[in-house]
């Protein structure tokens, strides 16, 4: 089953990259900022109408990305780029694990945890998207460059999207956990 004919694509700016361990700064006019525990595909050559048969060809490896989200600006602009572009919004890291040691990248156990609470637990079996896909998709209209890196998608238990929603405040540490990648940190100021 589908949710969604393509995917829905925006971009991060390069100030919304930091490394492992960095805080996430939330923005003074936000209250509803939120995670999202990713598989980050890094793109390793040059890729421009690749067929999903080629897809893998493209690709160095593996990481893991926090999509973190202002919801409040997300929701209210209606588009996305200023609500997940936010600086220090893609925690990113701490290793890119290549291919050979990821040999599927579709049946990794994802995993986010707030202050040491699981809040996702899932397997990138449940992507909507494969890797061959969103790299084919991207690539027939963007040319994909070396180091890009290309989001998957997250699963289910967001904070917006709990009862009662949860939202990230200052003194919080988020960690995402991702199979064969390890685990990235990131406290909230």
């Amino acid at each position: 089953m589908r949710f969604a004919e393509r995917p829905v694509v925006f971009s991060k700016f390069s100030s919304s990259v930091i490394g492992p361990g960095e805080a996430v700064v939330v923005p003074s006019k936000s209250e509803q900022v939120d995670y999202e525990a990713e598989l980050a595909v890094v793109i390793g050559r040059r890729a421009k109408n690749v067929t999903p048969e080629q897809a893998y060809d493209y690709v160095l490896g593996y990481t893991i990305v926090n999509d973190v989200s202002a919801r409040d600006f997300q929701f209210a602009d209606g588009q996305w780029q200023r609500g997940k572009s936010c600086d220090t919004f893609a925690p990113m890291g701490q290793w890119i694990v290549t291919t050979d040691e990821i040999p599927d990248p579709h049946k990794l156990s994802i995993k986010l945890r707030l202050n040491g609470q699981t809040m996702q637990d899932s397997s990138t079996n449940q992507l909507i998207f494969g890797v061959p896909e969103l790299i084919a998709f991207l690539s027939e209209s963007i040319t994909l460059e070396p180091g890009d890196v290309i989001a998957t998608g997250t699963p289910p238990g967001v904070g917006f999207a709990r009862k009662p929603p949860v939202f990230l405040k200052s003194g919080d540490v988020m960690e995402v956990e991702i199979e064969g990648i390890g685990t990235l940190t990131s406290p909230i100021a």
